[in-house]
């Protein structure tokens, strides 16, 4: 059996548009994955397919992969996986073990499709990440102004970021300015406008000091990889494949922070050995709170050194988010953490035009998804090195 897998192909649609359905985005990510690498549909040995809003809001409730990839003729047998956000760094876990159990090559592949013109039935999709006997006692505390029981408890943690870490809110619009510079450089982001630390603080209240512009939006799109047993040319490695759920037993960041060192170990890395990473910044506020959790920063210095530059391409630091992250590439729920994989592998061919991180090496993609008894209810990490 083979070390490691290599991530041979990629593919992306454009996440700036409303105006495709699933199975046409599902399509169109994977034949370009396909593509990418040489391969036919034909060539694949399996296919694991991340989705999350499907049944509610696309009426597909089962079978979404075979459903809506059936116009590419794929005879591999399918595998459907729903972990909310986390979907897609699960769906990459479970084909990077496929394919070095000997089903390579293997195609993994996340599709959203968020906008539909019901806000409500999106809004319920993504609470659908919360346990179902828990969203009401949680309605009923966190300061929502969104209508998202999400965003409100996003908000709880930047309370305790301000009062227990010494983040401000000009810390968290630095990550925003700095996620929307990055999108403004991303021919495929969702948001490519860039924007001004005025701006963010003065765009409108979402909950408590979570602003419009530092958060991320409803977002359609697709992505896809390839993956391989073994070295190919050119093709960055996974390194580490790590996924973890919690259940309760100790917070959100506390999560973060044990799987991020079962992770680095795994890769036998340490942070500063990584070039750049994608984190699931959901928020502007919660990159910094996880930079922080995966131990890039110490408690509180996360926030200065955003506002210093440090982060941003071409910084003293790691490069975070080059693609823009979820607040400017955009959050298609299922496909984020293939999202995630696509720039790493991008920037690791040296292929990443008008965003390139020089000399990258190593790079690391954190997806997470769901909240059980305020634990992450999955993370999942993914340890890249350059071909």
């Amino acid at each position: 059996m083979s070390a490691f897998a290599s991530i041979v192909g990629v593919g992306m649609t454009p996440l700036n548009r409303r105006d495709s359905d699933p199975d046409a985005m599902a399509c169109q990510a994977a034949a370009a994955a396909l593509a990418d690498a040489g391969l036919s549909a034909s060539e694949i040995g399996l296919v694991v397919v991340s989705n999350a809003l499907g049944g509610r809001l696309c009426g597909q409730g089962c079978i979404r992969g075979q459903a809506w990839l059936q116009p590419l003729g794929l005879g591999a047998g399918i595998l459907n996986v729903d972990n909310s956000c986390a979907g897609g760094s699960s769906a990459l876990h479970v084909a990077n073990l496929a394919a070095l159990g000997g089903e390579s090559p293997v195609l993994a592949v996340g599709v959203e499709k968020m906008w539909t013109g019901n806000r409500a039935d999106t809004l319920a999709g993504i609470e659908d990440g919360l346990p179902a006997h828990e969203r009401a006692g949680l309605r009923a505390t966190v300061d929502d102004l969104s209508g998202s029981i999400l965003m409100g408890l996003n908000a709880k943690w930047v309370a305790d970021q301000i009062s227990e870490r010494g983040t401000t809110r000009e810390h968290i619009a630095a990550a925003a300015v700095k996620a929307r510079r990055a999108g403004s450089r991303n021919p495929l982001a969702q948001l490519q406008t860039p924007v001004s630390l005025e701006e963010v603080l003065a765009s409108p209240a979402v909950a408590g000091d979570l602003t419009r512009l530092m958060c991320s939006s409803f977002t359609d799109g697709a992505a896809a990889a390839v993956l391989v047993a073994g070295r190919s040319a050119n093709a960055p490695r996974v390194r580490a494949s790590v996924v973890r759920s919690g259940n309760g037993s100790v917070d959100y960041h506390q999560r973060l922070e044990e799987t991020a060192a079962e992770a680095w170990k795994s890769a036998a890395i340490s942070p500063a050995d990584l070039d750049l990473v994608e984190i699931h910044d959901a928020t502007s506020a919660e990159e910094l709170y996880a930079l922080e959790s995966l131990g890039f920063y110490a408690v509180g210095e996360a926030g200065p050194a955003t506002l210093a530059g440090d982060t941003d391409l071409g910084g003293s630091g790691v490069c975070v988010n080059p693609s823009g992250g979820l607040v400017a590439r955009g959050h298609p729920l299922g496909a984020t953490g293939i999202c995630q994989v696509v720039e790493l592998v991008l920037q690791l061919r040296g292929q990443a035009k008008g965003r390139q991180v020089e000399g990258a090496r190593l790079a690391a993609a954190v997806n997470t998804g769901g909240i059980v008894s305020g634990d992450a209810a999955s993370v999942g990490i993914h340890v890249l090195e350059a071909g």
